[in-house]
């Protein structure tokens, strides 16, 4: 392993630690997802990631797919962001859906052309399926899950299910492989390009691919999602959880009617998830998705700690919860000791239809 960990003190506790030496040259590659011909927000939050490892850093998108879709998905990122110098292209049938073989295989293939000194995705199931298998190919020890970035080689990622941090430098050779998360790298402005200070498009020669034959070993089956008006969850503003305290899925849908008249997404713990009464792209925590929101709501949801790893940064916490020793309590900004079967109809009734 080529990387050297400094465990920092408690979470919300300062701790020193030494900078990173500079590196002369800096060029990322960041791994895009796209959909429906448009970026994913946690692809343009790992072009915000690589903004901070250092000055005259020269970032290429990499996106992948066939059709249209990855056409316009193309435009669309070269006129984007301010800080996209490239965009690559891989156009194939094999990249229909974003399995980890052929994506792996790509990524070795454009770090073997391009040598970049990083390569970066976010910290959802995108990254999280392709960057481990391409870090071995490439023989590379990634970095997961960062959350600030101290320098080209230095990161800040939680340990411990998020109660304490720690500082990790990266001493292996190049590329330095990350996963982002990221609620830690917002969007801030940016400004409109122009189609003619668009970043360039280039096509990825794809001659190379599956020379060794991994592509094929697994096999896309189906999607499962839900069709929804309401906000991703893992960018939503608001955001209303419950928990297994509600008792039935049927129960479970007083907190899509509240989500509703607050125009919020829904989330819910593992215990409610393995219950059934919600489809698990709906957890929230450790082996859920991480969220950040301005608000965040929970009902019937005790505080286990890797429930808390994957809200405790939200801005606003309110806890609603019967028991008033929950350990949700500690974190909450606002809690309410009460049932939340009455608690639930009253904000109903109080609260205005979303116009």
């Amino acid at each position: 392993m080529a990387i050297k960990t400094m465990f920092g003190a408690f979470r919300n506790r300062s701790f020193s630690s030494r900078v990173s030496p500079c590196y002369s040259s800096l060029s990322t590659l960041v791994l895009a997802e796209h959909e429906g011909g448009s970026m994913k927000v946690s692809s343009l939050s790992a072009v915000e990631a690589a903004k901070s490892l250092g000055d005259g850093n020269l970032v290429s998108l990499l996106l992948a797919g066939s059709g249209p879709s990855l056409q316009e998905a193309a435009a669309h990122a070269a006129s984007l962001h301010p800080s996209i110098s490239k965009v690559l292209i891989a156009d194939s049938d094999k990249f229909t859906y974003p399995l980890a073989e052929p994506w792996a295989q790509l990524v070795r293939i454009v770090q073997q052309k391009g040598s970049y000194s990083h390569i970066i995705a976010g910290s959802g199931s995108f990254g999280k399926n392709i960057l481990p298998r391409a870090a071995a190919l490439l023989d590379i020890s990634p970095i997961t899950d960062i959350t600030e970035i101290q320098g080209s080689h230095q990161f800040v990622r939680p340990i411990y299910a998020g109660n304490a941090l720690s500082t990790v430098r990266y001493t292996g050779t190049n590329p330095c492989m990350l996963t982002i998360r990221s609620t830690s790298f917002p969007l801030g402005p940016m400004p409109t390009r122009s189609d003619s200070d668009a970043a360039p498009l280039e096509k990825v020669d794809l001659s190379a691919l599956d020379e060794d034959g991994a592509i094929g070993k697994s096999k896309y089956i189906n999607l499962s999602s839900q069709d929804s008006e309401r906000p991703d969850l893992g960018n939503a503003r608001v955001v209303i959880t419950g928990g297994r305290a509600l008792k039935s899925a049927e129960n479970f849908k007083m907190i899509d009617k509240l989500a509703e008249k607050l125009g919020a997404a829904v989330g819910a713990t593992r215990a409610a998830v393995d219950a059934g009464y919600v489809p698990n792209e709906l957890q929230v925590g450790q082996t859920g998705k991480i969220v950040a929101p301005e608000l965040y709501m929970a009902f019937g949801v005790s505080g286990a700690i890797q429930h808390l790893a994957g809200m405790r940064d939200s801005k606003v916490i309110v806890a609603v919860n019967k028991d008033a020793d929950a350990p949700i309590f500690q974190v909450a900004d606002y809690g309410l000791v009460g049932d939340l079967f009455e608690v639930i109809p009253e904000l109903l009734e109080k609260i205005p239809e979303k116009k």
